[in-house]
């Protein structure tokens, strides 16, 4: 057992990024929600770097590259549409565990240890990815972005996560990939874990000053 689970009581997971890489899947949407609108597509690579703030500042962020300036509020709106019909046809199509994951969360969940994912994507996209992935029965609460008032980098959805099961704060860890999840998990009063490989708008996440890194989370266990 890696040392930052030292009397750690419950292990909150972000999940792009974190646990899967949905960028394939994400892009794909994005591309066509613009194509739609008659706007070049950014392509997967561009896409990698906007993601972890929710859906909606992903087409913001996509529509300004392409627009070459800031997009009005009823582009927007379209281009978002668009991005979330594209998307839910099939969320998952070409999206993976990274390596260690489905390893670790077997070995903490038959350890006893309850398991919560507090993500920025919206949450009618969670249960499906997590049954693609064979992953829906190792949490106990699931969060996105939409689910409460505020998304990370607030720190509201993991005191809530933290109030559902009864545990101290401090007896909680945040696991994520960006300096979003380590600044919630922080103003939280929650352990922080990172792992580099994710999402971090092209910013080592070592910056954020996570309490740990660890390059896999096999390493957890």
């Amino acid at each position: 057992m890696h040392p930052i689970l030292d009397g750690i009581e419950l292990v909150t997971f972000d999940l792009d990024g974190t646990l899967v890489d949905s960028v394939p899947d994400l892009a794909t949407a994005v591309d066509a929600a613009l194509t739609d609108l008659g706007l070049p597509p950014p392509g997967e690579a561009r896409v990698r770097d906007w993601v972890g703030n929710g859906s909606l500042k992903l087409m913001e962020r996509a529509l300004e590259d392409a627009l070459g300036r800031a997009s009005s509020d009823a582009l927007l709106t379209r281009a978002h549409q668009g991005f979330l019909d594209h998307y839910a046809r099939d969320p998952s199509a070409h999206t993976r565990l990274y390596g260690g994951v489905r390893e670790a969360l077997d070995a903490l969940r038959d350890w006893g240890l309850p398991l919560a994912l507090v993500t920025n994507k919206p949450s009618a996209f969670i249960a499906p990815i997590l049954e693609a992935l064979g992953l829906q029965g190792h949490f106990g609460l699931c969060l996105g972005g939409d689910s409460l008032a505020q998304k990370k980098p607030d720190p509201a959805p993991l005191r809530h996560v933290a109030a559902h099961f009864g545990i101290s704060p401090a007896a909680c860890l945040m696991v994520g990939d960006s300096r979003h999840d380590i600044e919630a998990g922080r103003a939280a009063g929650f352990r922080t874990l990172a792992v580099p490989y994710g999402y971090n708008h092209g910013e080592p996440v070592v910056l954020s000053r996570p309490d740990a890194v660890v390059e896999s989370l096999w390493e957890l266990v």
